[in-house]
């Protein structure tokens, strides 16, 4: 017996060593050659153990009793005396909890109504049912004075307060921790950067941008085509940008800056800009005013023109 319980003490020990050394690494990450694979088939084969060896004595139990039940019968039967079955201690418990009358005393507890053959019976409420309705009384006491009373505890309201309040705060210090570069619009200028395009890239199809404009850009039955030069609301890169921060609501664009960071909103404004002069298959018409893109380091200013 000893020595079953030194190899598991020796296997905790290397458990606990090996936790310290090495948190990060799970078993599931490498079951074959994990440290502790060892000790994970040992627990497993004793809980085998345990549930057959229950088992087993449960099935030795049974048996003895049904045995023993055999003898009392062959005992009544030799001796002349009725045979009455023993109780199991489950059925005790039950008729105990639940107050029953055996169907052999059910005349002790007769009532004088009778209905179509049918006998009414003075049966009593369960005793497991009213200390459970006597409990909810005593809760209820302590709730009351608990909650209402003494505000030694908050109430559901109070505690959703609370939880908000704290995770606002974590929120709030996380971002504090994580501080993003902000975005001067009024300095803003396009520049074919392939890094900052391939995430606009990304943003564009992770959202439903494709949905109004297509994904390759050449507009939709409700967004307007994004590869020509002309434009709604302005194609300069201040224009776009804040088109897509802002949104234009009235015609269906909704404000991404509400749940895009400004550094998102760039990328896309940056991917948008790049598709001019793609012409994509079956692209929709020309929409708004044409806007010719003014060179990066150009004097002049960018020229619109009305359709």
């Amino acid at each position: 017996m000893k020595k079953p319980l030194l190899i598991l003490s020796g296997c905790l020990f290397a458990a606990s060593t090996f936790a310290q050394e090495n948190t990060a690494k799970t078993f599931w990450d490498d079951p074959v050659n994990h440290p502790l694979a060892s000790l994970y088939v040992v627990t497993a084969l004793l809980l085998v153990v345990v549930i057959l060896v229950a088992f087993v004595g449960i099935y030795m139990v049974k048996v003895l009793n049904t045995l023993t039940e055999q003898a009392r019968k062959v005992n009544a039967e030799k001796s002349g005396i009725a045979y009455v079955p023993l109780q199991s201690w489950w059925q005790r418990f039950a008729q105990r909890m639940n107050a029953s009358v055996p169907v052999e005393q059910e005349k002790n507890i007769e009532m004088d109504h009778s209905y179509d053959g049918i006998r009414e019976l003075d049966n009593h409420l369960p005793p497991w049912w009213k200390w459970l309705f006597y409990g909810t009384i005593g809760w209820s006491v302590v709730y009351i004075i608990v909650f209402h009373f003494s505000a030694s505890l908050p109430l559901s309201l109070e505690e959703y307060q609370q939880e908000v309040a704290v995770a606002e705060e974590q929120a709030r210090k996380l971002r504090a921790s994580q501080p993003e570069a902000t975005i001067d619009e009024n300095a803003l200028q396009y520049t074919a950067d392939a890094a900052i395009i391939e995430k606009g890239k990304t943003v564009f199809m992770n959202n439903p941008c494709g949905s109004c404009h297509r994904n390759d850009g050449g507009g939709n039955t409700i967004g307007p085509n994004l590869t020509d030069e002309y434009w709604l609301h302005g194609g300069d890169v201040k224009n776009i940008f804040n088109t897509i921060k802002n949104g234009v609501v009235e015609k269906g664009m909704p404000a991404w800056g509400k749940s895009m960071s400004p550094q998102d909103v760039r990328d896309l404004t940056f991917f948008v800009m790049s598709l001019q002069g793609t012409k994509p298959a079956d692209a929709k018409a020309p929409q708004g005013e044409l806007f010719k893109q003014t060179p990066v380091g150009a004097d002049t200013t960018a020229t619109q023109a009305s359709l």
